[in-house]
């Protein structure tokens, strides 16, 4: 093919100029890219080659090379791998990730503009770090299976071209020139020490060699060279595979970020190994935040699957319970079939045993986790919401999952959440279920005027402010043998036998009483109410707005109406306070000047529990007149 220069894409051009010239002091991180890009290429390689023999007939011994020029200021990273033509170059090497440069210019603004080695591979754009120590990069592929290599090449002045090449094998190498300031990394000894710290774990041997020997090298030096180019740099041996005992921190943190791209190590490490009926090797990882993309349905999750050291894929979703989609990491297996594909995978009975024990064991570690209420707690913030889904979707670990839940509750400040068996404990003798609160913000929860009765009879309520709640109340249903109850729905009675008795007998004469502002009530509010009635959670409040006992909460109906979803309106229950002054007013009144009253109570009782009033003008100009009076 003809010499074919292109353009970067604006967004290309304006990401390398930041990676080269506004990102790093720690430019040594460009070498554990590209030697993790080469393992992905052998990885691909040796997958694709169990089904399409033709692909690996010259039986490689796969392997990565580092090769340095000192004369010439280069290095050269090659693999013999899966390779690239000539679309998949301009594809690979001449667009860029979604994530984009405003999304890499917004991370770098949040980070105060430090130095963050790890951020690169975050944003799609590991090889592009070569040009933070080259001033021109080439690159040469043949892919296998195919006869013709070609090769990418550019110096970074906006550009690049793609051109016929020649390589014996199949594979990639990447050949880059050091800029001036940067020949440190021509040292074996810098290689080494590098590949030691981000690529001891890599798979494939990674071999040192030096291009240009002097031509009066001594015969000493000449052995001593080739002893060592003759051993790999790294150690190989799958980190999941060695003894906990004999791995440090500092290299399981280096493979999560390898795994990741994470730019932070992880919240917690956890190593184990499955027995029994199935037996494999597992690495996981929990991560320190929650990022956007876990709340995407669309997002790829799960973790990387290797069948006897061969590489099998990434994402694989079926490993792990969508609720915890959070967590990262690696699955070994020896009980799977080489040649196994993603769709044998969705039915396959051992990869559902294996899923069983994941989640067991990380469900085990976060029951231990929850004694270090300092370190739970952090947790929590990030994943809690997700986690909340178990109880939904996990029926046969939902008890397990309750028992990690945590809620703000009504009598504890603002910050504090409470595990349901430390809510439980704290129940006064009196108190027979569980009681919640659903709003869309604490503040509004902490507010409503349906706990007045429930903190009177020093009972606690949960606030359930998550939009996740709304889902999972169905679902919870029960805890240690306790009913869950909505105080802002249906009857609800607090207190002792002789309490609730003595509140009813009062309650059914005040009815008597109160009978002629009931019928007005619900005369003037027939279309917006279901009916009117005397309240019983009610202290210090004049009225309240309740639901049926089975109808959907007024957070979650506006919530799927902002979705388009066609949410029918379903009228509530109006309560009124008999003993409060406003309301005994109210009864006072006549005419048109009640019917005002009312409605003004209607539209506070929406106020007070955070819903909009159907008319914001009127009720001003009523909030007005009354100020005035």
């Amino acid at each position: 093919m003809e010499t074919k220069t292109n353009q970067f894409k604006a967004e290309i051009a304006e990401m390398l100029d930041l990676v080269v010239n506004s990102l790093y002091s720690k430019k040594e991180i460009f070498l554990r890219e590209l030697i993790s890009n080469a393992s992905d290429a052998i990885d691909r390689a040796k997958y694709l080659g169990l089904t399409e023999k033709n692909l690996v007939e010259d039986n490689p011994e796969w392997k990565i090379t580092v090769l340095v020029d000192k004369g010439a200021k280069t290095m050269t990273i090659a693999d013999n791998g899966i390779g690239m033509d000539a679309g998949e170059l301009e594809k690979n090497l001449g667009t860029i990730a979604s994530s984009g440069t405003k999304a890499f210019r917004k991370a770098l603004a949040e980070k105060g503009g430090e130095a963050l080695p790890e951020l690169i591979g975050q944003f799609g754009v590991g090889f592009y770090a070569a040009f933070m120590v080259a001033d021109k990069v080439r690159v040469v592929s043949k892919k296998r299976g195919t006869a013709d290599a070609f090769q990418w090449e550019s110096d970074m002045g906006g550009s690049y071209t793609i051109a016929d090449s020649q390589r014996d094998e199949p594979g990639t190498s990447i050949m880059l020139h050091f800029r001036e300031g940067q020949e440190e990394y021509l040292d074996y000894w810098r290689v080494s020490d590098l590949v030691k710290k981000y690529s001891d774990f890599i798979a494939y041997p990674i071999f040192f060699r030096q291009i240009d020997i002097p031509a009066d090298e001594k015969a000493e030096d000449k052995k001593y060279r080739e002893e060592r180019e003759a051993k790999p740099l790294n150690t190989m041996v799958a980190l999941w595979k060695r003894a906990k005992k004999d791995v440090k921190q500092e290299e399981y943190d280096e493979f999560y970020k390898h795994l990741t791209h994470d730019w932070e190590a992880p919240f917690e490490t956890i190593p184990f190994s499955g027995e029994g009926q199935v037996e494999f090797k597992a690495l996981l990882f929990i991560p320190k935040k929650a990022t956007m993309e876990i709340f995407m349905p669309q997002q790829k999750r799960g973790l990387s699957l290797y069948v006897r050291n061969v590489f099998i894929g990434d994402d694989i979703e079926m490993l792990l319970p969508s609720y915890l989609r959070f967590v990262k990491g690696v699955v070994d297996s020896s009980d799977l079939p080489l040649n196994v594909s993603r769709e044998m995978l969705q039915d396959d009975a051992i990869i559902a045993k294996i899923k069983s024990a994941v989640t067991s064991k990380i469900l085990s570690v976060l029951e231990t986790m929850k004694k270090d209420a300092k370190k739970y707690d952090e947790f929590w913030r990030s994943f809690g919401t997700v986690l909340k889904e178990g109880v939904h979707v996990d029926w046969s670990n939902a008890e397990r999952i309750k028992k990690l839940l945590k809620y703000p509750t009504a009598r504890n400040e603002a910050g504090k959440l409470v595990f349901l068996e430390d809510y439980v404990k704290d129940m006064p003798s009196s108190q027979k279920d569980i009681y919640y609160i659903l709003a869309e913000r604490e503040d509004d929860a902490r507010r409503a005027p349906q706990l007045e009765q429930a903190r009177k009879h020093g009972c606690d309520v949960l606030l359930f402010c998550d939009p996740v709640d709304d889902y999972l109340t169905e679902s919870l249903r029960e805890f240690d043998s306790k009913k869950f109850v909505d105080i802002a729905k249906g009857d609800v009675a607090f207190g002792s036998e002789e309490e609730q008795k003595a509140e009813k007998d009062a309650l059914e004469k005040a009815a008597g009483e109160m009978k002629p502002l009931i019928e007005a009530v619900k005369k003037t509010l027939e279309t917006e109410v279901s009916d009117v009635r005397l309240s019983t959670r009610l202290e210090s409040s004049p009225c309240c707005l309740v639901a049926k006992e089975h109808s959907l909460p007024p957070s979650m109906a506006r919530m799927m109406r902002a979705m388009h979803e066609d949410v029918p309106e379903e009228k509530r229950i109006l309560e009124l306070n008999a003993t409060h002054p406003l309301v005994k007013k109210v009864a006072s009144l006549k005419g048109d000047e009640q019917s005002g009253a009312i409605r003004m109570l209607y539209d506070c009782a929406l106020v007070a529990e955070g819903s909009p009033v159907s008319d914001g003008a009127a009720f001003a100009k009523s909030i007005a007149e009354m100020m005035m009076k």
